[in-house]
């Protein structure tokens, strides 16, 4: 599986203002096609059954739902806790939430990390200190996975500022489980998102289009292996053909 990107949902529907579906049906018409299931309070047979109704709703956009914790409740994508298990288990996708270096530095196999809070958060008051943006371009640059940035991400400014930084993605749960209209909320974080990925293209002065690279995702450096196989940051360029000489 591909690594989450983009505008990745947390659940929580102690705080969602109307019923999780019909939050998680919101942000999907609002564009997001991640969706990770908490809820990790309720019996095993209750959560399995609201996994299947999110799967449902994720299916018809081709979205993926991920289960918080070892147990992918039918399925095969997983986001564990810093705490464990170590090895992660052997699932199609499987991340884990990181809060500083160390963390990240125990990572072997696992796709992606969420990287918190990069702000204070409502959700959870008092947890930090926030890493700011600084403290999440820093470790992005050390981190051998794509990172999704966690923590009081609300507004369209944070998600840009998540994406220059290096992060691929955000993930938010308060600004879309109390919003009014979810769908309206993930419709505008999606588009900041997509904004901030989208190459800008400049005339030169003597008409030659140059592309800016202030608003492409910044790829993760690494050692001793290529950014595709590592991380998935990368993509493979195409070589340049060299003209042969008398031609």
């Amino acid at each position: 599986m591909t690594p989450p990107s983009g505008i990745v949902v947390l659940t929580d529907r102690l705080v969602a203002r109307v019923g999780l579906d019909r939050v998680v049906a919101g942000a999907v018409a609002g564009g997001v096609r991640w969706v990770v299931l908490r809820e990790k309070d309720l019996p095993r047979a209750e959560r399995a059954a609201l996994a299947a109704d999110l799967r449902a709703i994720l299916a018809d956009v081709g979205g993926t739902l991920i289960v918080a914790g070892p147990d992918p409740l039918g399925g095969d994508a997983v986001h564990l806790p810093a705490a464990g298990p170590y090895p992660p288990p052997t699932h199609g996708l499987v991340g884990r939430s990181c809060h500083h270096r160390a963390e990240l530095n125990r990572l072997t196999t696992e796709h992606y990390a969420t990287i918190s809070p990069v702000w204070p958060t409502k959700t959870k008051p008092g947890y930090g200190p926030p890493l700011g943006i600084a403290g999440l371009g820093s470790l992005v640059r050390v981190s051998s996975v794509p990172l999704l940035a966690l923590g009081g991400v609300e507004t369209p400014e944070q998600v840009t500022a998540c994406v220059k930084a290096g992060a691929v993605g955000v993930a938010v749960l308060g600004a879309l489980m109390r919003a009014e209209d979810p769908a309206e909320t993930a419709a505008t974080l999606t588009s900041a998102f997509k904004e901030a990925v989208t190459p800008v293209l400049t005339q030169t002065r003597r008409g030659v289009t140059q592309v800016s690279t202030s608003g492409l995702r910044p790829t993760v450096p690494t050692q001793g292996s290529s950014l595709t196989a590592r991380s998935g940051h990368g993509r493979p360029q195409p070589q340049t053909a060299t003209k042969h000489e008398g031609k």
